[in-house]
């Protein structure tokens, strides 16, 4: 079970899209969730490892050797 508050316009807006389609205000905030929680979890995972320090390694870095072999 889940409750979460919506700033006005955002609930009148889910009620408004529900009531046109026939489908739940629930049924389009677990839509919701499913579509971003991805994402969501990415960002944070990439954020501690951000925060933990170390070396790092740019996409150019890796982009080089496959170039390379492309044009091989």
């Amino acid at each position: 079970m889940l409750a979460l508050r919506l700033p006005p316009e955002i609930e009148k807006r889910l009620g408004a899209l529900a009531k046109k389609t026939g489908r739940t205000k629930s049924f389009y905030a677990r839509e919701a969730i499913l579509r971003q929680i991805e994402d969501i979890e990415d960002y944070y995972l990439a954020r501690q490892r951000l925060a933990r320090g170390g070396s790092r390694v740019t996409l150019e870095s890796l982009e080089r050797p496959a170039k390379k072999r492309a044009t091989r």
